[in-house]
């Protein structure tokens, strides 16, 4: 055999006993008299002892050694007397009386370390030297225990795991299809699943009520950091339930993986947020409830009082920095310049100190006494002490802004630490959203959703006022998961399709089989879908997505380690019958 036991696994008690080892040279020290290797392997880091006095060519072979080279050694585990507590082999080094190196290695291009000397292109390169670093290695079998107790938990509660096709047709859920040209139907083509959505229901119609899958998804749409074309789901379904069945089981998944994962106990219900309180208090519909600081509307108390920005504005609104009344000019100016950034859209900051003494200076002093700010100050809680940071504009992109204002304030101010968690569940969604530039409602979840029924008569008034019976489980900011109760009467989803503005022929052609299906009796039925690569990163502390996916893609959407997507060859293209046009 090649070893009998592994480079984490040797500790005091081994003492004496005659070992044979496999892995890569991490290090190596050449000391004269003696030659110390580290090697490595998936488990952990064990230290070689090469002594010239006691075998001469041995030591001067073991010299040989560099980076990365595989080697088999065996020898006795002995007591190591410059002990490492920093690893779980520290206690012991083995002395070494035979080596077979079993693959020589070239110098890699950057250190196989934690703290590696290599840029992420040139990690997404060599992706197979990145995933031998330990931090990788740790969030790859994070990724694996995530699973297997997401499998196990949902196999206690009664859910089956069940394949969904990976070739379908395309339909419309919110992003752009990957599509897949089909050989043996010449000019068709199959797209591949942004999710598993209409399969999920089909097995609710066909009986299996409790379904789970961890599946593979796919979107084309412009990537950022917790964003891949191909990404990972836990998708799951259940019939014959309302909406607080649906949350109390999903909960008991998050406190199940909180506790079994993180060692964390959450002995308590996730707190419900509908959707505008969300925006109004936190500007997001996904909010970090680790720190307080919310958004205060001072409207009607700013206007009118001559200062134009505010006059003309639709919503103003406040955050209160909580004993941030010394800032400095430069420390605001560089809030401002924050809230400016493009991708923010502020337009401007408006600050006012309430000093210690209880005094009030703002950068609006001249069109507003003292009573006037007094009253943002009581309206926004602040104390002495405290800095009230103010923008406005519209108010939808306003309270946006400061609601990335507050993050930035939480995180210049440590208030949202890593080892706290603070889940929560966003509820009561708007069933559609008005897109101005094609002048038509979109579906905000998607056109399976089963809107509130108190909201039915609105479709025919306000169809953007209708709520959706819809969630989102929220982590600190994170949005991991959202579903809904669906949609499972004909009729309705007739309805639905007409306020997306799809004809009759479409909806047939798109979901004609998921419409015939209702009419064999379909269960009252949810669900939802989980991102597990955002969860395994939010649980490994990173936010970035890429670090816990073994060969995920980069910004550009390209694989440069493999160099796809790359050409076909014309042979190919004349199976298929394509053709390239400029």
């Amino acid at each position: 055999m090649y070893r009998t036991h592994t480079c984490g696994e040797l500790r005091s008690e081994h003492r004496g006993s005659r070992v044979t080892l496999a892995g890569w040279v991490q290090r190596s020290r050449d000391l004269g008299g003696m030659t110390f290797v580290d090697l490595r392997d998936r488990y952990g880091i064990t230290q070689l002892v090469f002594n010239m006095d006691i075998n001469r060519e041995l030591c001067q072979h073991a010299r040989k050694l560099s980076r990365e080279f595989v080697i088999q050694v065996s020898g006795k585990v002995a007591e190591r007397s410059n002990k490492n507590p920093k690893i779980p082999t520290g206690d012991i080094e083995i002395l070494i009386e035979e080596l077979n190196i079993l693959n020589p290695a070239v110098i890699p291009p950057f250190t196989i370390e934690d703290e590696t000397d290599g840029g992420d292109d040139l990690r997404m390169k060599y992706r197979y030297l990145d995933l031998r670093r330990p931090i990788m290695k740790k969030n790859i079998m994070l990724r694996h225990r995530m699973a297997q107790e997401v499998r196990k938990y949902m196999d206690s509660q009664g859910f089956i795991e069940v394949e969904t096709p990976v070739l379908i047709k395309t339909t419309p859920e919110g992003a752009r299809d990957f599509v897949v040209p089909s050989r043996m139907n010449r000019g068709q083509f199959y797209a591949l699943p942004q999710s598993p959505q209409t399969f999920k229901q089909l097995l609710m119609v066909a009986g299996y009520d409790r379904y789970f899958q961890i599946v593979k998804c796919f979107r084309d749409e412009d990537l950022r950091a917790d964003r891949q074309p191909e990404f990972t789901q836990i998708d799951c379904e259940m019939a014959f339930v309302e909406r607080d069945d649906l949350l109390d089981a999903f909960e008991g998944l998050a406190k199940h993986l909180f506790k079994t994962i993180l060692g964390v106990e959450v002995n308590y219900s996730f707190p419900k947020l509908p959707y505008d309180e969300a925006m109004e208090n936190y500007g997001t519909d996904k909010p970090d409830l680790r720190f307080d600081m919310l958004i205060h509307d001072l409207t009607t108390l700013a206007k009118g009082k001559g200062f134009g920005i505010f006059d003309e504005a639709e919503y103003i609104g406040a955050i209160c920095a909580v004993g941030c009344s010394e800032y400095s000019r430069k420390e605001v100016d560089a809030i401002t310049a924050f809230v400016m950034r493009p991708q923010i859209g502020g337009k401007g900051l408006i600050s006012v100190r309430i000093n210690s003494d209880g005094t009030i200076k703002s950068s609006v002093d001249k069109y507003y006494q003292q009573e006037d700010l007094q009253s943002w100050v009581d309206m926004a809680g602040a104390r002495p002490g405290d800095l009230l940071l103010l923008m406005a504009g519209n108010r939808h992109a306003t309270l946006k802004a400061l609601g990335e204002l507050r993050l930035e304030m939480g995180n210049r101010l440590e208030l949202r630490p890593d080892d706290l968690y603070k889940p929560l569940w966003v509820v009561d969604f708007p069933l559609l959203e008005w897109d101005e530039g094609t002048g038509r409602y979109y579906a905000m979840h998607h056109p399976f959703t089963s809107p509130k029924l108190d909201d039915m008569d609105k479709f025919a008034t306000d169809p953007g006022k209708v709520k959706a019976n819809a969630y989102d489980l929220v982590i600190n900011g994170v949005e991991i998961g959202g579903g809904s109760v669906r949609i499972h009467d004909e009729n309705l989803q007739k309805l639905m399709f007409k306020n997306l503005g799809l004809s009759e022929r479409e909806a047939k052609e798109k979901f004609g089989f998921l419409m015939n299906a209702f009419r064999y009796g379909a269960p009252p039925h949810g669900g939802i879908a989980f991102g597990f690569d955002r969860w395994v990163a939010l649980f490994a502390g990173l936010d970035s997505i890429r670090d816990v996916i073994a060969f995920p893609k980069n910004n550009a959407g390209r694989d440069v380690m493999i160099d796809t997507p790359s050409a076909i060859s014309e042979e190919q293209f004349d199976e298929l019958g394509i053709r390239l046009t400029d």
